[in-house]
């Protein structure tokens, strides 16, 4: 099991959420913890100004996040629709 961990602009994208949003990504957030693997459609790896992390794709919400294994560790670096991050 990963702990998850916010970043203070991720905690604040999620507080800016609408509460139904909120739910559903705190329930993918959950089982991302819990076992990524149930996860992997929707889960890539990411190129540009965000190489070396990747996304989670939650209907029209992206949570862009780092995975340190090592650590059992995933860094939540943002949440927000697709249109505003990238």
């Amino acid at each position: 099991m990963y702990k998850l961990v916010f970043e203070d602009e991720a905690r604040k994208d999620f507080l800016k959420l609408p509460k139904h949003i909120q739910k559903v990504i705190r329930e993918k957030l959950l089982i991302l913890s819990q076992n990524p693997n149930l996860l992997k459609n929707n889960i890539k790896s990411l190129k540009g100004k965000y190489k070396g992390l990747k996304r989670l794709r939650v209907g029209k919400y992206r949570i862009i996040f780092e995975e340190r294994e090592n650590e059992l560790v995933i860094l939540i670096i943002r949440i927000a629709h697709r249109v505003e991050i990238y």
